[in-house]
């Protein structure tokens, strides 16, 4: 489970298109762990660290140190730098690396979200990369080996069979969060530990040191008062006036919660519906565990699932994915709408028991003539439901979502 084949399988993929690959994600979600797996299996490898006082004289001394890597493998060595981005000069510094040296090594380069918020700032890499964002556990993760190829029939067309052991995960993931440490301790006990601390840093301490926020207080009430809002449209105009602050500040501190991985934001869907939907979009967290109520818990869960499974797959180049969500001014809604190449590919509702298909589900469905799932949390629920020449699958979240590859 350490060695994370499905995304050791993205990382094959992407290798062998670009000799430089970039691996971002939330802090502590397993990059490091992951590339030093990478490096084993891949033969002649070495790994660098800008935090270690000993990799930083290297750098110091030598900007070319890694061709000392003792090669005893035919092909070429792998370079892991892991924040790499801490160096002053680092993109100039890895725009060099690769003009000169792609051909005779590939790079491998890891960091938390701070990695993605400067990949933003300029263009010295541009071309000279490929990315892939590494989450925390998911159960489409733990339960494939690899992503999926273009056929989309077991997921969209058949019933998955019951799982047992995905339910168990769920289960775990619900009450841990899917982050490797927890997760993998399996004790709320020690997730609350560790969710208090990893918390507490990223939003002190990241904050401080990568933007120029002096209202750290602001910022720090504002993430205390995320949890309430999750899973519903977020009004930025409602915080105005309890945080004191301005529209353009709140969406601004917003913006770098998304960078750093702490919450991902979702946008409503427009094309192709007839009525106007509402324009606010809605916050996940990726500690799914920080959503206080056990309905909202199980949609965030779906969330970084959904989320997961459309990186993977426009990483893995199946098209460009994205994540939405359906909600009218006259109140249809479905939770989770996915794109393929813009276009509608397939709806999901999340429920906690009810296994009747919701009207929103069957509106919308009729109006945007694509597949549609309901996932609910019962264990053991699986049926097929008629709509007008559709069919509406009707499904335990577990099952389904361990086919989520």
């Amino acid at each position: 489970m350490k060695k994370r084949p499905y995304y050791q399988c993205l990382w094959g993929e992407l290798a062998e298109e670009k000799n430089m690959v970039f691996m971002s994600g939330p802090r502590q979600a397993g990059k490091t762990t992951l590339a030093l797996h990478l490096g084993e299996s891949h033969g002649d490898s070495l790994y660098f660290n800008y935090d270690r006082m000993s990799d930083k004289a290297k750098l110091a001394k030598n900007s070319s140190f890694f061709e000392e890597i003792d090669r005893r493998h035919p092909g070429n060595p792998l370079v892991i730098l892991d924040e790499i981005h801490k160096f002053t000069d680092w993109k100039n510094y890895l725009k060099s690396v690769y003009d000169e040296y792609a051909e005779w090594f590939h790079f491998l380069i890891t960091g938390s979200g701070r990695l993605d918020l400067l990949t933003q700032q300029g263009d010295a890499l541009s071309g000279r990369f490929l990315r892939f964002r590494l989450l925390p556990f998911t159960l489409g993760e733990l339960f494939a080996l690899s992503p999926r190829g273009d056929d989309f029939a077991d997921l969209l067309d058949e019933l998955p069979e019951t799982n047992a052991s995905s339910n168990e995960a769920m289960s775990a993931l619900l009450r841990c969060s899917g982050f490797p440490e927890p997760f993998l301790k399996n004790n709320e006990r020690s997730y609350r530990r560790w969710a208090q601390s990893y918390h507490r840093q990223i939003v002190r301490d990241d904050l401080r040191e990568l933007t120029a926020i002096r209202n750290l207080s602001g910022v720090e009430t504002l993430y205390a008062l995320m949890p309430e809002r999750v899973c519903n449209p977020f009004s930025v105009e409602s915080l105005t006036h309890p945080l004191r602050v301005s529209h353009k500040t709140i969406s601004a501190w917003l913006d770098v919660f998304e960078r750093l991985f702490l919450i991902f934001k979702i946008r409503p869907y427009s094309r192709h519906v007839t009525r106007s939907l509402v324009k606010e979009p809605k916050y996940y967290f990726f500690d799914i565990c920080l959503a206080p109520r056990e309905g909202a818990r199980l949609e965030n869960l779906v969330a970084v699932e959904l989320l997961r499974a459309v990186w993977s797959w426009t990483d893995f180049g199946l098209g460009a994915f994205d994540l939405h969500y359906l909600r009218t001014k006259d109140g249809v809604e479905v939770d989770f709408l996915v794109t393929r190449d813009q276009k509608p590919f397939f709806m999901v509702e999340v429920k906690s028991s009810d296994t009747q298909p919701s009207a929103g589900l069957i509106k919308m469905q009729n109006m945007l003539c694509i597949p549609a799932i309901q996932l609910v949390q019962k264990p053991g629920t699986r049926r097929i439901i008629k709509n007008n020449g559709f069919k509406i699958h009707i499904i335990h979240a577990a099952d389904w979502l361990a086919c989520l590859r």
